[in-house]
């Protein structure tokens, strides 16, 4: 598969990562020549500098025979018109473009963009992304990340252990025996910032932060019993009026339950035109740091805040303000992955990668072949793979204990015809089942190997 991904920054370098790491022919266009030579210094890629929307860039990038394109620039321009040269100069088959302004992409949701004069075949928002991973977590407000496979009857919940977690100092094994009726696998440990795969007899300890697959019916059990009962969300403080913060405020508005919610925004003019566009969301203008603010907008007693600016450290600094006026629970969008650390310490309880949120989002819609769904962990630390079993893959028609999986490598649930299986060393993987695996990332390629994976992407 030959594929040109225009854009080095942090989005198009994890993609190429991940295309370029599955043997495909990828080459990365950027007009930095700096971002250039450290994807090609460090991925197994090919590396062209220049502006992607220039015939004779994509053309020099191979364009005339490539299968697809992914526009990952900072212009939505840029995105588009590169598509555009991509269809009509060079027939590319299949082409993805991030947009980020709401204004396109209200046109193009509304079909209006639907014909072959803007040929786009998916569109990716990462603000409308992030503002939905933020739904996520306000919907599972005791976890710091969620996710949902297996079309929504498993979810991946990230949850942090505290002193009175009844769960503590007890070998997982005898865990699963205690709530053997509890369809629930431990699948990721980070323990004092390494993420691993534990085995049966590991015990978890507070402090340690954990990833766990959960049946959907079963997340409100599991949630109790490691320590984080179920919370209602009734009173909610946005802090930030920008495409995330407006778009969180409008999935609150349009929910059945009944929600208390407000937004705070410096800029006048951005508060005038949220102000608008919602109808019982109350907006603040001013400084979402101001401890005066803090307590018009009556965070001292709200649920959930959430700091969505585009500034990281304007959002953990509203965070930490947030919880020490008494707000039951902080949600802040972090872009700098080497902040995330900081989370902990500074009691902030969920964050929000936009990265990873965006590549997990633009490597779902191109594989549509035996890998079906793919999320990443923290910074790129492991990965979550939802693949069907071919009867070529090692697996087929082995017990789990038989396979040789690395150690970092767990499988975490298994979906047979329309059953959702708890898996355990003794399960039988058949030709067909749909596997959800948790792999740390060095270890992805001896999953693929093992599944055989055969990628489509059309």
């Amino acid at each position: 598969m030959k594929i040109i991904i225009c854009g080095a920054g942090q989005v198009g370098w994890q993609i190429a990562r991940h295309l370029s790491g599955e043997r495909n022919d990828v080459t990365v266009i950027d007009n930095k020549p700096e971002l250039i030579r450290r994807a090609t210094d460090s991925l197994d890629v090919q590396g062209v500098t220049g502006f992607a929307s220039h015939p004779d860039v994509l053309d020099r990038a191979g364009a005339r025979d490539a299968d697809l394109i992914i526009a990952a620039t900072y212009s939505d321009e840029v995105n588009m018109v590169t598509c555009q040269i991509a269809h009509s100069v060079f027939q590319v088959p299949r082409k993805i473009a991030r947009l980020r302004s709401s204004a396109y992409l209200d046109a193009i949701y509304s079909d209006l963009y639907r014909t072959d004069h803007l040929p786009i075949d998916v569109v990716i928002s990462p603000e409308r992304e992030v503002a939905k991973a933020a739904l996520q977590r306000l919907d599972a407000p005791s976890t710091f990340d969620v996710e949902t496979f297996l079309g929504g009857r498993v979810h991946l919940l990230g949850i942090a252990l505290d002193d009175d977690c009844p769960a503590l100092n007890t070998p997982l094994r005898e865990l699963n025996e205690i709530f053997s009726s509890l369809r629930a696998i431990v699948a990721g440990v980070r323990r004092d910032n390494r993420l691993f795969a534990p085995e049966a007899g590991d015990q978890l300890f507070a402090g340690d932060q954990i990833y766990i697959f959960s049946h959907a019916d079963d997340v409100g059990r599991t949630l109790e019993i490691f320590g984080k009962p179920a919370q209602k969300q009734e009173r909610v403080v946005i802090i930030g009026a920008g495409n995330v913060g407006l778009s969180v405020a409008r999935a609150l508005e349009g929910r059945q339950q009944r929600i208390r919610a407000k937004l705070i925004e410096r800029d006048r003019e951005v508060a005038e035109y949220a102000a608008d566009q919602l109808e019982r969301t109350i907006v603040l203008n001013g400084d979402g740091l101001s401890a005066e603010l803090l307590e018009e907008a009556s965070v001292p007693v709200a649920d959930a805040v959430l700091a969505v600016t585009d500034d990281d450290k304007t959002n953990i600094l509203a965070a930490i303000r947030a919880k020490q006026a008494g707000a039951r629970m902080a949600i802040t969008l972090i872009n700098d992955p080497t902040l995330v650390p900081l989370m902990d310490v500074l009691d902030i309880d969920a964050y929000i990668n936009p990265r990873a949120t965006t590549v997990s989002t633009i490597l779902r819609h191109i594989r549509h072949g035996r890998v079906r769904d793919i999320y990443s962990i923290g910074d790129a630390e492991a990965e979550v793979m939802e693949a069907q079993v071919l009867s070529t893959s090692p697996m087929a028609g082995r017990g789990i204990r038989d396979i040789e999986f690395p150690e970092g490598v767990l499988i975490g649930a298994v979906q047979r015809g329309d059953r959702i299986i708890k898996p355990s060393s003794d399960t039988r993987i058949e030709e067909g089942d749909i596997v959800l695996i948790f792999a740390l990332t060095h270890d992805v390629p001896e999953v693929e190997r093992l599944l055989q994976v055969s990628i489509d992407f059309f």
